[in-house]
């Protein structure tokens, strides 16, 4: 069982940033494409951005682009999300996924962590 623990979420004032990680207990990592996700309250789980198995490319939210960054260490078995010029609407729970396809959807992905809170103050 792939188990996926994210970290680094919490509370900050609009412009500033913020840098979430992804643990993953797996020796295979390098197998599976990754993705973040959030989630706010009443809404439904959003894209964020993906990166291939090996890190060579990556997709983004247009929401998010210019402004967020994924990368992974496959070495480290993590991946990250560095998040930049935060805005208030970026408050949600985000969920790092892996899965087989290097997708933008969500039930492309296998597996989930449980969450990690960002909320952003105005």
């Amino acid at each position: 069982q792939v188990q996926l623990v994210e970290s680094g979420g919490g509370l900050v004032q609009a412009g500033d940033s913020l840098r979430l990680s992804c643990a993953v207990s797996e020796r295979t990592f390098s197998r599976y494409a990754m993705g973040w996700f959030r989630q706010a309250p009443g809404k439904e789980r959003d894209f964020v951005a993906a990166i291939t198995r090996i890190g060579s490319s990556t997709v983004y939210a247009d929401s998010v682009k210019g402004r967020f960054t994924i990368s992974r260490d496959n070495a480290k078995n993590t991946m990250y999300l560095q998040m930049n010029s935060l805005k208030p609407e970026d408050t949600a729970v985000y969920y790092c996924a892996a899965g087989s396809s290097y997708s933008s959807r969500y039930k492309d992905y296998d597996y989930w962590g449980q969450g990690t809170q960002v909320t952003v103050s105005s």
